[in-house]
């Protein structure tokens, strides 16, 4: 199905940003992680979000979530992999599967945690950040997954579940992928395994490697005040554009993201009539 927007990140930002769109009478889809698995979700009390006190870190993502669904957002569960445009329109990719919209609001928050040795040069060549696109690939054959998530832990399963010879490591602090042609081994937390394919399941996967020549300042998405970056039809919003990397600043950025993106794809619309 095609949207009008799309948004990447279940957040504060995101789910702004969603509702902003919908607001605007235009179609939004939001694809993210599990609520449970965002950073906010775990916040004891948020104390300083104007008119909603005390509450704590999931009472206002259910809040959040709820006012966004109760808009017509619509929500796809996964992780974006990579994103393409073409002819005005933007192609993201979701696991297996593939989603297009006419603009793009990204609030996947900080991508933490660099590379390790050998994924860039592995990858394609043993490396893979998707189980279930990349699994039968690896049936009966020894694999390693790096998992930081619950999400992560049900990969690991699909993969046992195929036939993988699975060795899972969890929210590993150091690895060291190698091999030859292909990926041979990882070293982890200092054990090393005989592994095919190594599957780096993170939460989130950095803005530079979903959008080639996006411009950032320090790790940060570079936006202008309308939430624009320097990529036709993409915005961005929350703490992926950097600090105070707090739930107001989240959301307000969200609500002008979603105002600038739901205006792009009625521009888009207007000039092809």
């Amino acid at each position: 199905m095609s949207y009008d927007v799309l948004v990447i990140g279940g957040g504060p930002a995101g789910l702004s940003a969603a509702l902003n769109v919908r607001a605007r009478g235009r179609s939004v889809l939001v694809v993210s992680n599990p609520l449970e698995e965002n950073p906010l979700w775990r916040a004891e009390k948020v104390d300083n979000h104007l008119g909603m006190p005390a509450l704590s870190g999931a009472e206002l993502l259910k809040a959040f979530r709820r006012h966004a669904e109760e808009a017509g957002a619509a929500f796809l569960e996964g992780k974006v992999l990579n994103t393409v445009r073409m002819d005005e329109t933007w192609y993201v990719g979701i696991g297996s599967d593939m989603e297009n919209a006419k603009a793009l609001v990204l609030a996947g928050g900080v991508a933490r945690g660099k590379k390790y040795p050998g994924e860039t040069e592995f990858l394609g060549r043993g490396v893979s950040y998707c189980a279930t696109c990349d699994g039968m690939l690896y049936r009966n054959r020894p694999v390693a997954v790096l998992g930081f998530s619950d999400t992560a832990k049900k990969e690991a399963d699909f993969l046992s579940g195929i036939g993988c010879d699975v060795t899972y490591f969890d929210k590993p602090k150091s690895c060291t992928i190698s091999g030859g042609k292909t990926v041979e081994q990882v070293t982890c937390d200092g054990e090393t395994v005989r592994a095919d394919g190594v599957f780096l399941l993170r939460p989130t996967m950095a803005p530079t490697d979903l959008f080639p020549g996006l411009a950032v300042d320090k790790g940060y998405v570079t936006v202008d005040r309308k939430m624009a970056t320097n990529l036709p039809g993409v915005f961005a919003a929350g703490d992926c554009t950097g600090g105070p990397l707090q739930v107001s600043k989240a959301v307000g950025e969200g609500l002008v993201a979603g105002q600038s993106a739901a205006a792009f794809a009625a521009e888009l619309a207007r000039k092809n009539q």
